[in-house]
């Protein structure tokens, strides 16, 4: 019975915590400078992209399903109840990163390679994720510089794999070696 109730205590201490870390990643988000990196929202399939994809061209690509646009959508919605201030949204050229940021309807979306898909791209990844790490270093504001690209993006850069639609949201460290410090992460429905 005591092991019992010390797992509740543990699992409800865990649950706390974690809200706290929610509350404090959103506050972040509401003030200047920092970025939020989110991996574009739910687009089934194989990773990667089918043979003989066209960046230009999303019947090509793997793209949101219904869920996805509806959980970009939902983000967007979140972005304006936590009253996030956003700066600047940019975005992979690759339509499911274009269309998570488009449905989340923060503010007039920009095209930066830079952050196009590292997974397909693997090749130039060490290009591109020195390019997204000067991109990040730069940012002062004012408000959030908002980023949808893909997963191993994120993951070249920080070393985390974000779910689908997730956001992870850093602060701009110039001085450090990943140019960045992890500031918290936000998973959908949160």
């Amino acid at each position: 019975m005591r092991f019992a109730l010390f797992i509740a205590f543990m699992l409800a201490a865990g649950s706390a915590d974690a809200a706290d870390e929610r509350a404090r990643t959103w506050a972040a988000l509401r003030g200047d400078g920092h970025v939020a990196l989110i991996r574009h929202a739910s687009a089934p399939g194989a990773p990667g992209d089918p043979d003989g994809f066209r960046p230009d061209d999303c019947k090509t690509q793997r793209n949101l399903s219904e869920n996805g646009r509806a959980e970009a959508s939902a983000l967007g919605e979140r972005f304006r109840a936590q009253q996030v201030k956003v700066g600047k949204v940019i975005s992979s050229q690759w339509c499911r990163c274009r269309q998570t940021a488009e449905l989340m309807d923060i503010g007039p979306v920009e095209d930066a390679s830079t952050f196009n898909n590292a997974y397909v791209l693997s090749g130039v990844r060490d290009k591109l994720t020195a390019g997204a790490r000067a991109t990040i270093a730069a940012w002062r504001g004012p408000g959030t510089l908002v980023v949808a690209t893909h997963g191993q993006n994120i993951l070249a850069l920080l070393g985390i794999h974000p779910g689908e639609g997730e956001v992870v949201v850093v602060v701009p460290e110039p001085a450090s070696e990943k140019k960045m410090r992890l500031v918290g992460r936000i998973g959908l429905g949160m």
